[in-house]
C-alpha cells in the first residue's frame, strides 16, 4: 500500500452535507456509537475522577499524580496488540476474533469497578483500590486495541471513517460526560463507592453493542511471513516487528514525522489531566456544581466540538482536520489558567468548560480520523495500537509529576497562582505542535506530487 492510498479523503472528492447526515443512520454507526461509550467509561473512573475522589478523602497531589500512572496500561497495550489481533479470545473466540476480546475485555472491565466500589480508598484499603483499578484500565486497553480495529475494519472507505471516527468519540466523550459530571452528581447522593458500583453495571451496554456488531471481514497481513503460525520463530517476529516494518515501508522518512506529530497532539490536554478535579475541589466548587454544568452545557458543548470535528474529517481532509485541532486544543489549558485567577465563579467555570469541550471533542475526532487512515488491513488492531500508544506515552508518563509540579510553583505564586502557571505552560506546549502539524502536510503535499 502506498501513501497516497492510504489517504482514501485524497481520491474522493468531498461529499454532501445531505449524504454525510443520511449516512448516520446506518446500523455500524449506531454500534460505533455505543462501542465508543463503553471505551471511554472507565478511562476516567480510573484516572481523573479517582482523583477527585482521592482529594475529597484527604489524598495529596503528589500522590494523586503518582496514581494517575496508571493509565500508563494505555500506553503499554502495543505489547500485547500482536496477541490480539493474531488470536481468538479464551471461551468467548466463536463470537469471533474482534468481537469475542471485546467482550472478555469487558467483562474484566465490570469486575475491575465492581472491586474498586467494594473496597473504597480508605486507609489499608488504597493499594486494593489501585490493584483493582489497574486491572480495569489493562482490560479498557485491551478493549480499545480490538474496538479501534473493528471500526477501521468495517469502515468502507474515507468518509465512512471519518463518520465511525464521529460516532465513536461521540460515545467516547458521553461515557466520559457520564464519568466526570454525572457521576458526581450521584455520588453527592448515594457515595462514591455505590456510583463505582453503578458505573460497573452499566458496562453491559458494551456487551449489547458487541453482540449487535457483526464481525469484520478477517484481512491476512501482507508479505511473505504472514501465513506462519504465531507460536514459530517467524510468525511471532511478523506479529512484533511485521506492522512497524509495514508501516515504514509504506510511508517512508515522512513516518518519523508522522509519528512525532501523534507523540505530542495531545500532550497538554494529558499533563493537565489528573489535576483538573483536585483543582475544582482546592477552589472551592461542590460535586454538584461541577456535575450540573458539564452535564448541560459541557455536553453541548462536546457534541458540538465531535460533529464539527467529524464533518471537518469528511469536507476538509484528515491532515487540515489535524491542523485546526492543534490550533484549538491549547485554548483548553488557557481556559483553566482563566479560571484559576478569577476564582470560584460560576459563569467563568462555565465559559472555561465550553471551550474544553469543544476544543477536545474536535482534537479527538481529528486525531483519531488521522491516525485510522494511517493503518494497514491485516495489521490494523496492532498498527493503531501502537499509534495510540505512541499517542499517550509520552503525556501519561510526564502527568505523574504534575501535582510536584504544582506544589514546586506553591511558594512562588501560592496555590490558586501554581495552578494558573501550570496551566498556561501546558498550553504552551501546543505551540510547537501546531508547527509540527503544517510542516507534516506540506511535507505529505510534497511527496503525494513526487
Amino acid at each position: 500500500m502506498t501513501a497516497d492510498a492510504a489517504s482514501p479523503e485524497q481520491k474522493k472528492a468531498p461529499i454532501g452535507w445531505r449524504q454525510v447526515l443520511r449516512s448516520l443512520g446506518q446500523r455500524k454507526v449506531l454500534v460505533m456509537l455505543l462501542l465508543g461509550f463503553s471505551s471511554g467509561l472507565p478511562f476516567l473512573l480510573t484516572g481523573n475522577t479517582l482523583g477527585f475522589w482521592l482529594r475529597e478523602g484527604g489524598a495529596d497531589l503528589a500522590t494523586i499524580g503518582f496514581l494517575s500512572w496508571i493509565g500508563l496500561a494505555y500506553s503499554l497495550k502495543m505489547l500485547w496488540a500482536p496477541l490480539v489481533d493474531r488470536l481468538d479470545a479464551p471461551i468467548l473466540g466463536r463470537l469471533g476474533r474482534r468481537r469475542g476480546w471485546i467482550v472478555l475485555s469487558q467483562l474484566l472491565i465490570g469486575a475491575g469497578l465492581f472491586g474498586m466500589a467494594a473496597v473504597g480508598p480508605d486507609g489499608a484499603n488504597l493499594w486494593k483500590l489501585g490493584a483493582f483499578a489497574l486491572l480495569a484500565a489493562f482490560a479498557s486497553a485491551t478493549q480499545d486495541i480490538v474496538v479501534d480495529a473493528w471500526r477501521i475494519e468495517s469502515a468502507e472507505d474515507g468518509a465512512e471513517q471519518g463518520l465511525l471516527s464521529a460516532a465513536y468519540q461521540t460515545g467516547y466523550r458521553a461515557a466520559m460526560l457520564a464519568t466526570d459530571s454525572l457521576i458526581l452528581l450521584l455520588a453527592a447522593g448515594i457515595g462514591w463507592q455505590a456510583s463505582y458500583g453503578v458505573a460497573g453495571a452499566v458496562m453491559a451496554v458494551g456487551v449489547v453493542a458487541t453482540l449487535m456488531a457483526t464481525e469484520p471481514m478477517r484481512h491476512a497481513p501482507t508479505g511473505g511471513m504472514a501465513s506462519a503460525p504465531l507460536w514459530t520463530p517467524v510468525g511471532l517476529f511478523d506479529a512484533i516487528v511485521g506492522p512497524l516494518l509495514s508501516f515504514l515501508r509504506t510511508y517512508g522518512a515522512l513516518s518519523v514525522l508522522m509519528l512525532l506529530v501523534v507523540m505530542t497532539f495531545r500532550l497538554g490536554d494529558f499533563m493537565i489531566g489528573p489535576m483538573i478535579n483536585p483543582f475544582y475541589v482546592d477552589l472551592g466548587l461542590t460535586k454538584e456544581v461541577v456535575g450540573t454544568v458539564r452535564a448541560s452545557v459541557g455536553l453541548w458543548a462536546s457534541i458540538a466540538g465531535i460533529a464539527l470535528g467529524g464533518l471537518a474529517s469528511v469536507r476538509l481532509g484528515f491532515r487540515r482536520t489535524l491542523i485546526f485541532g492543534a490550533v484549538l486544543g491549547p485554548f483548553s489549558n488557557l481556559a483553566f489558567s482563566v479560571m484559576a485567577l478569577s476564582g470560584p465563579d460560576i459563569g467563568v467555570f462555565t465559559a472555561a468548560i465550553i471551550v474544553d469541550n469543544v476544543a477536545t471533542g474536535f482534537a479527538g475526532v481529528a486525531l483519531t480520523a488521522y491516525m485510522s487512515s494511517l493503518t494497514s488491513l491485516g495489521y490494523t488492531a496492532t498498527q493503531y495500537a501502537l499509534l495510540s500508544s505512541l499517542y499517550t506515552v509520552l503525556g501519561k508518563v510526564l502527568k505523574g509529576f504534575s501535582g510536584q509540579m504544582v506544589l514546586g510553583l506553591e511558594p512562588i505564586a501560592g496555590q490558586m497562582g501554581a495552578y494558573a502557571l501550570f496551566f498556561a505552560g501546558t498550553a504552551a506546549i501546543g505551540i510547537p505542535v501546531v508547527a509540527l502539524c503544517l510542516f507534516l502536510d506540506r511535507a505529505a503535499s510534497r511527496q503525494r506530487q513526487t
